[in-house]
């Protein structure tokens, strides 16, 4: 990330003793400052005006992620509908600037394409946000349908539903118009290297409690179907099995000591 000239700052309205205790039980390196009057975060937008003055959580941010070039103008932000979803970092890295984080990789290799498949984390926990990748590689002259295709078959790529995840809407790149002479017809496709992407949201820590007390293994399966073509044959089509494996990790809560807790501000007289 030094590399690209960035850094991550976490913000958090919470005091300086509870961001040292908290970050030295979870090792943090990364700088983590106290804004304690919530300056920075109501410079930002993001203070949550629901929470009452004087109530103990006075001052929380809805929770998010901004990006901001080093004039201080903000490029992009991921934030949730739900304050308890969270976009994971490397997710956030892959759709910024095309980073992976160096995830377990599976590679399908068959005929007419190759498929390697990952995630952006090989570790999870309860609402973390993160990406499902595919990239693909053909070789010359080699094409498959992109969705918008008619009368062919697009590839398509399926999860099975699941209790334990969300999965968002498949991330399809805009394909190239083709012409193919032995039918006459231009067509929507993809050639040569391409990725495709989906976003899943893990379920909350109740949902996935069985596997958290268990062996902590999630499995996200799913299939991919396409039709490869050249300029002369389409290929049968073909439905390649597909599993992402995660190490889940359950949540932190553990409380800081009594003496420096959020403390509720004492009643007017």
């Amino acid at each position: 990330m030094k590399k690209r000239g960035l850094g991550i700052v976490i913000f958090t309205y919470d005091t300086l003793p509870i961001v040292q205790d908290f970050a030295r039980r979870q090792k943090i390196s990364l700088p983590v400052l106290a804004d304690e009057k919530s300056s920075a975060i109501r410079a930002f937008g993001v203070l949550n005006t629901a929470v009452p003055a004087g109530h103990m959580w006075a001052g929380v941010p809805y929770p998010g992620t901004f990006i901001v070039d080093a004039q201080g103008v903000v490029k992009s932000k991921y934030f949730e509908d739900r304050y308890q979803d969270r976009y994971s970092t490397p997710t956030i890295l892959l759709k910024e600037f095309g980073s992976v984080a160096g995830t377990k990789e599976t590679v399908v290799k068959t005929d007419y394409l190759e498929m390697r498949y990952y995630p952006t984390s090989d570790t999870a926990r309860p609402n973390l946000r993160l990406t499902l990748v595919a990239d693909f590689v053909l070789p010359p002259k080699m094409h498959v349908y992109t969705p918008e295709v008619k009368n062919y078959i697009p590839i398509k790529w399926e999860l099975e539903a699941s209790a334990n995840y969300v999965a968002k809407d498949v991330g399809y790149p805009k394909g190239k118009l083709l012409m193919l002479p032995a039918i006459n017809e231009i067509v929507p496709v993809y050639e040569g290297k391409f990725r495709l992407t989906q976003d899943i949201v893990l379920a909350s820590e109740t949902i996935l409690k069985p596997i958290l007390d268990g062996d902590r293994t999630l499995k996200v399966r799913g299939k991919m179907r396409y039709q490869a073509c050249d300029d002369q044959i389409c290929y049968l089509p073909q439905t390649a099995p597909i599993e992402f494996t995660f190490k889940l990790e359950p949540l932190d809560r553990d409380r800081v000591p009594a003496p420096i807790q959020h403390q509720p501000a004492a009643p007017a007289k």
